[in-house]
């Protein structure tokens, strides 16, 4: 089968393809990051580059199998103000997905966006495609809450299974000192939600509390848990991961104590949800890139070769890919 993926960002659409064994002709991407597009190549260098979806010239890319991209989500998504919606300049490339798909003539489609668009915004996308797009969260596939509604021509898609996948799950047992985080003051501040589900926030996260002025990059979650869904954007110690709470593995400490050697750190009956105190064996910190893989379904060191915020930023901006997958799985040629 030929692909095209427009925003195709690191070709997570093609490892979805791989992974519901889908035999590829040709790949052809759509994307003007600079990193993104080296970590694509990296992964796959037969992967043919095609520039930008403004210049893309659909007419000429003949006998596509699949069109598939999940096009700019910052002006519908809630977490900006005064979004422009499909008028604004980033999330308005929608029309060239249009404009491409109308072009190209495949034989199957998906398109991708955020879940918290505006209804004016879903309406105007289901009207112009014909289908209407099914929500489906991550956390059912991953351990990151991540929901997303994708519009398709594939037949019989429905919600897969809840693999009942959780944050503990996929730590990385030890990792460097960069990723902990020091609040101004060895306080922190409860929920006041006790260890229950968040379900003002998000779905499955468990918010247990916060540092400093407590704001969105400052709120800290429980690895019992979803991790709060990535983000390409964002400020804060908490900026694009989310804040956890997690037991360090480590030899004896000073007392003579053993800690958790080897094991995957987890919150257990921390001392802090009493008297707002970290014991000596837990720390504060945010999620590391390889762990961000885990969360998107992708292999260990999937984007290495690039600096970490690049990595942040790319992981952030990508489909999940066991959810798309699993959209894939009946696909036929």
């Amino acid at each position: 089968m030929k692909i095209l993926s427009l925003f195709d960002g690191i070709s997570c659409a093609r490892v979805a393809l791989e992974r519901a064994s889908i035999p590829i002709e040709l790949y052809y991407a759509s994307e003007v990051d600079k990193y993104a597009i080296q970590i694509a190549q990296k992964n796959y260098p037969d992967t043919l580059q095609v520039g930008s979806v403004v210049d893309l010239q659909g007419h000429l890319i003949t006998q596509i199998g699949l069109l598939i991209g999940g096009s700019p989500c910052q002006d519908l998504s809630i977490a900006k103000k005064e979004r422009k919606g499909l008028a604004g300049i980033r999330s308005g490339l929608f029309w060239e997905y249009v404009r491409i798909l109308k072009e190209v003539k495949p034989k199957y489609f998906i398109l991708e966006n955020v879940n918290s668009m505006p209804k004016e915004a879903r309406d105007t996308i289901t009207k112009e495609l014909g289908v209407e797009p099914i929500m489906i969260n991550a956390a059912l596939v991953s351990a990151q809450n991540r929901k997303r509604l994708f519009w398709t021509n594939i037949p019989n898609v429905k919600l897969p299974d809840d693999r009942g996948i959780f944050l503990k799950d996929i730590l990385q047992p030890k990792v460097d000192d960069v990723f902990t985080v020091k609040p101004k003051s060895n306080t922190v501040r409860s929920s006041g939600r006790g260890s229950g589900i968040d379900d003002k926030h998000n779905w499955d996260t468990i918010r247990i509390g916060s540092i400093n002025k407590g704001g969105q990059g400052e709120r800290i979650y429980s690895p019992e848990g979803k991790s709060v869904g990535l983000s390409a954007l964002g400020g804060g110690p908490g900026a694009k991961t989310g804040l956890y709470i997690v037991q360090t593995p480590r030899g004896k400490n000073k007392g003579g104590k053993r800690a958790l050697d080897g094991k995957v750190p987890i919150l257990s009956s921390s001392s802090w949800e009493h008297n707002n105190k970290l014991s000596d064996n837990e720390i504060i910190r945010k999620l590391t890139p390889v762990e961000c893989e885990r969360l998107q379904s992708l292999p260990d060191n999937y984007t290495d070769g690039v600096s970490n915020a690049q990595r942040y930023k790319c992981l952030g901006n990508a489909f999940n890919v066991e959810v798309v997958a699993y959209i894939l799985r009946d696909i036929t040629n």
